[in-house]
């Protein structure tokens, strides 16, 4: 089974300055109300196709670092 990257913010997610990551990936978990590393990644990659309102607090959290191109590996 071939896994789909439509639902992956990692193009976006590449696009945070290196001091930053950590805080945009504590931003994005307590949002989506992640608590653990291996459903992070699971939705960084994708692999959990996100809810409209949860792409719409994705998107809210990067639209504040000017990052608009975001879906996709």
């Amino acid at each position: 089974m071939a896994i789909t990257t439509c639902f992956s913010f990692k193009k976006g997610y590449r696009q945070i300055p290196v001091g930053k990551t950590k805080e945009v990936r504590e931003a994005i978990m307590n949002a989506l109300g992640i608590t653990g590393r291996m459903t992070w990644y699971n939705r960084l990659n994708g692999e959990i196709e996100p809810r409209v309102s949860e792409a719409q607090k994705i998107e809210e959290i990067f639209y504040m670092y000017n990052i608009t191109d975001i879906w996709g590996a």
